[in-house]
């Protein structure tokens, strides 16, 4: 896989990163449940992009 696909995955990820983060501390209100979302979407995309 080349670098510029790499990249494109990132990015894929990025955007429910702003706008899953936003629904989910708007659902549960509190900053831990939001870092475990964020923690768990890193997770998924490294292991897509590895």
């Amino acid at each position: 896989m080349d670098i510029s696909r790499k990249l494109g995955i990132l990015v894929f990820f990025g955007v429910p990163a702003i706008v899953g983060g936003g629904i989910i501390y708007a659902l549960f209100g509190s900053m831990p449940a939001l870092f475990i979302y964020e923690v768990v979407l890193l997770l998924a995309a490294g292991a897509v992009v590895a």
